[in-house]
């Protein structure tokens, strides 16, 4: 045995380690507002403390730790703790990555440690629902600013005469629609179009409504309580799926709903988490990430509901087009791409 290897792999134990208590850090930061306050300038702990009303001494050992992990700058000659204008736009800034909510949902799905363990064993499923809530206000938060990035200004010029339609006035269907964020951005884009989203998760569907309500759009976008196999309406000329449909335990169902759903020229607009299609394609910091919360989230659900099927956030362009062409689809390929997914056009 290689004791140089040893210690080599110990040092990546102690890296995760740190990171996975770092990640309870990272939540309080964005909970308790310290990353805004900081973000105001630098402070020592008994600064911050005066601007956030929370106790010096947790603040000097957050903040510590958190320059120790590089999330905040420390200057030792005046002992004062600050965020670089790169690490204020990720942490602070309200239209940043948001980076605070990805950890939310790790401390989220980690809560169902337990029963996932005993899911090992008897190979039963956990749904969507029965998680913590920080997974699915985390999972709204940390997603949100990808699509503001990308949805209106890429993804939906990216596909073939959509956008024209919806500027002139089209029906959506959003299918999984989770907290409404997607659909209250194209009822936003496309006044002239009316949204129609849906998902099986009551409390997301009642914290969209409040969404949609909220940002002035409820005369034009509608949610309602319904599974990707069962959403009401057809003749849309847009269904929509934003990293969802990996989760499902029939997506072959729920494809084929979408192709009853559409209009003859209507465009199924799919989502999905970056991948290869190859195992080792898929080794990397992404899949890593990705295979964390697949195995707590994704599977477990899958799992859950009839079908067969447990995709997992990993499943690659070639386990999707299986799923779109058992369907019944006939034309499917790779629209747009960002780091962390893969934009889907598919047609009838």
């Amino acid at each position: 045995m290689d004791q140089d290897k040893v210690m080599e792999f110990l040092g990546q134990v102690v890296t995760d380690m740190g990171a996975t208590g770092a990640a309870g850090q990272v939540v309080l930061g964005g909970r308790l507002g310290l990353y805004r306050a900081l973000a105001r300038g630098p402070a020592t702990p008994e600064v911050l403390a005066e601007r956030t009303g929370c106790a010096r001494r947790y603040l000097a050992e957050w903040l510590r730790g958190q320059a120790a992990g590089g999330y905040v700058t420390y200057d030792a000659t005046t002992g004062a703790f600050s965020l670089t204008e790169e690490q204020a736009f990720c942490l602070a800034d309200p239209e940043g990555p948001n980076v605070s909510a990805i950890f939310r949902i790790g401390l989220g799905y980690l809560r169902a440690e337990p029963r996932i363990a005993e899911a090992f064993r008897t190979g039963e499923g956990m749904p969507w629902s029965d998680h913590d809530e920080d997974v699915f206000v985390g999972c709204d938060a940390f997603f949100r600013p990808g699509y503001v990035a990308e949805l209106v200004p890429h993804w939906i010029p990216a596909t073939d005469g959509v956008e024209d339609k919806l500027r002139a006035g089209a029906r959506i269907a959003d299918v999984g629609c989770g907290l409404g964020t997607t659909s209250v951005l194209m009822a936003e884009a496309y006044p002239r179009s009316t949204v129609t989203g849906s998902d099986y998760h009551d409390e997301s569907i009642a914290l969209a409504r409040k969404k949609a309500a909220d940002a002035g759009v409820g005369d034009r976008v509608t949610f309602e309580v319904a599974s990707a196999q069962g959403f009401t309406g057809t003749g849309y000329d847009l269904v929509t799926m934003f990293d969802c449909l990996h989760d499902m335990g029939d997506p072959v169902g729920a494809a084929r709903r979408v192709r009853d759903a559409l209009a003859p020229d209507g465009t199924w607009l799919l989502v999905e988490p970056y991948a290869g299609d190859t195992v080792e394609e898929t080794l990397n910091p992404v899949g890593r990430l990705y295979y964390a919360a697949s195995t707590f989230l994704c599977v477990p659900n899958g799992l859950s509901q009839p079908g067969g099927y447990a995709l997992g956030a990993q499943a690659g362009e070639a386990a999707i087009r299986d799923v779109v062409t058992t369907a019944g689809f006939t034309r499917f390929r790779r629209a747009a791409e960002t780091a962390f997914n893969l934009v889907y056009e598919v047609r009838p």
